[in-house]
């Protein structure tokens, strides 16, 4: 259940607990190893200068975040989900480099800490705005593209191309699908109302085409050029998401204290330590049991161990040795509670 490697110095360099594995090593020469993510929880650099290496502001930010998210783009499954830990500026400033590199925006969530978080530690005679209890999670999908005859298309635009294509009056969708007028206004619509068909829908839509439609050489609806689709390739397409129902996008919950703070001599170890609870929340939102989960940031890789408390499969790095020390303990002893778990 336990896994160590060991350098020729004798130091730990990795644990393997329940399926999670923490390394200690810079994540972008991990990627390329590490099996595809389902999610990416990403708590690295703020901008604040708080942790070995970090930069001090948030004007280079976007550049140091940049061959990253590249990355994560590159090795991620198409369902991926990728969660990013920042503040409202940090945020900012790396948002047009997620875009850029294929990360599709879907919410920001604001983790308010609460009054407490502040309280007795604000001077209101020389305070020059106000108090500032908040951290933000956004959510990211995967932008998929899908092939045509001669370019690549979102999956908005392919759905419709692929129907038309056919040379068949829209209408037929409708009964292609076995509905009253869904197809044609939710599946095929140019509109901000466009739904991602399920996939029996996309695969009816596929079987009538390729029946009734022009002749063609190109399966339609085909997601590789040469096969027709199934349902589980199409539900591929599509990141996971699992609701809650009473959650909004203000997620209310106290900084982490008590036996779940990691300390030490002089203090707290880390000055953003996450609540478990938010990352598994985070976590269960968008994967499902044994589904991996990339922590390259891993600081005291709390991500990883919600992972393993949810039988997820993770995989993190932490670059700063002291960091990674305290991350492995940490792992370790959450293994202790942990049932045995086969990746």
């Amino acid at each position: 259940m336990i896994g160590m490697s060991r350098r020729k110095n004798n130091k730990i360099e990795s644990v393997s607990v329940a399926g999670c594995h923490i390394e200690c090593a810079d994540a972008v020469e991990r990627y390329s190893e590490w099996p595809a993510p389902t999610c990416i929880i990403v708590d690295g650099p703020y901008g604040l200068g708080k942790f070995p290496g970090e930069p001090k502001s948030t004007d280079n930010l976007a550049q140091w975040y940049a061959p990253h998210a590249a990355a994560w783009f590159e090795h991620a499954r198409t369902d991926a989900t990728l969660w990013f830990w920042a503040t409202e500026i940090g945020w900012a400033m790396v948002h047009p480099v997620l875009d850029m590199h294929g990360w599709q925006y879907e919410e920001c969530v604001v983790w308010d800490k609460g009054i407490a978080h502040v309280a007795g530690n604000c001077n209101s005679k020389s305070i020059r705005g106000t108090p500032v209890v908040t951290e933000i999670a956004v959510r990211y999908t995967r932008r998929n593209t899908l092939p045509t005859e001669s370019t690549r298309l979102p999956i908005k635009d392919w759905v419709r191309h692929e129907w038309q294509r056919s040379g068949l009056p829209m209408r037929l969708a409708n009964d292609a699908c076995g509905v009253k007028n869904a197809a044609t206004r939710k599946y095929l619509t140019q509109c901000h109302l466009w739904y991602f068909p399920p996939p029996a829908a996309l695969v009816a839509m596929a079987r009538y085409c390729n029946a009734h439609g022009a002749e063609t050489s190109r399966p339609y609806f085909s997601l590789d050029g040469q096969n027709e689709p199934t349902e589980s390739e199409w539900q591929a397409m599509r990141s996971k998401w699992h609701h809650t129902h009473g959650i909004t996008n203000v997620w209310q919950a106290p900084a982490v204290h008590g036996g779940e703070r990691m300390r030490s001599a002089d203090g707290y170890l880390h000055a953003c330590q996450k609540p478990l609870s938010l990352l598994t929340r985070q976590i269960e939102s968008c994967t499902d049991a044994g589904d991996v989960v990339w922590e390259p940031f891993g600081g005291l890789c709390s991500a990883t161990i919600a992972s393993a408390h949810v039988k997820r499969r993770a995989f993190a790095t932490e670059i700063h040795a002291p960091y990674f020390a305290l991350a492995s303990d940490r792992l370790i002893e959450a293994g202790k509670d942990l049932s045995a778990y086969v990746a």
